[in-house]
């Protein structure tokens, strides 16, 4: 097993082997490619890890979350598969339906 500091620079290797041709097809010095692809990662990677504020779940979202899991537990087999007849718009109507009349009363 590799440790971190070899996987490093196995992966800078990487990079490197990737990146060269692409300077060399593109005509742009190697290290602005280079330059180019760290930030673009990191802006990818910050965006994904971006937070935003959560709203307030709601009564229905979460009786509707619960009729889901009833009703898809009724509906498929013990290996996960859907049964015959039955799909998951065909859950989420039946969970809509229940969730529906439960609220009525």
């Amino acid at each position: 097993m590799a440790t971190n500091q070899q996987m490093a620079a196995m992966m800078r290797a990487i990079a490197d082997a990737l990146l060269e041709p692409v300077a060399a097809a593109t005509g742009i010095p190697a290290p602005l490619v280079q330059t180019f692809v760290e930030g673009s990662t990191t802006g990818a990677v910050k965006a994904g890890k971006a937070k935003g504020r959560k709203g307030k779940v709601s009564a229905y979202n979460k009786a509707f979350a619960t009729a889901f899991k009833r009703h898809k537990s009724k509906m498929t087999k013990k290996n996960g598969d859907w049964k015959k007849g039955c799909n998951s718009s065909k859950c989420m109507k039946a969970a809509h339906a229940s969730v529906k009349k439960g609220l009525k009363k």
